[in-house]
């Protein structure tokens, strides 16, 4: 069944591209405001779930540029060694830590281990909820 959304396919192209800004900016924005991994991830994967709407499920795992199921395991990974560091400093388990280096084009930076752990919940929550939403289209 071929349906004619030429209204829908043309705005989710424009509308695709603000969800991942906005996704983008909610991730990094997550230390000092409400925002993160967790909410950063929702909202990118809304993107792809209107791609998938709008166009096809097949178009949507073309474009993904890794497996997600893969990648929600990568992430777990990245959230427990960003835990674990602490405990090899003699600190508790999830005590976050900070180093400063001076970097060519930042210069003097702070790298912490809770943006490390932010990643690892991104990561995981677009893993495994692209996965959900491939699961659920290909059982049609």
């Amino acid at each position: 069944m071929k349906n004619n959304d030429v209204i829908l396919r043309m705005a989710s192209q424009i509308i695709v591209f603000i969800i991942l800004i906005f996704g983008a900016d909610s991730f990094f924005s997550g230390h000092n405001l409400p925002g993160g991994g967790f909410i950063g991830g929702l909202i990118i994967v809304s993107a792809f779930a209107l791609l998938a709407i709008a166009y096809d499920l097949n178009l949507v795992k073309r474009i993904l540029p890794f497996n997600p199921l893969r990648l929600a395991g990568s992430g777990l990974l990245i959230i427990l060694i960003s835990s674990s560091i602490s405990l090899f400093k003699g600190q508790s388990f999830l005590t976050h830590s900070s180093v400063y280096v001076d970097l060519p084009l930042f210069g003097h930076t702070g790298l912490y281990t809770s943006t490390l752990f932010d990643i690892g919940v991104l990561m995981v929550v677009l893993g495994a909820i692209l996965t959900i939403i491939i699961a659920i289209g290909e059982s049609d």
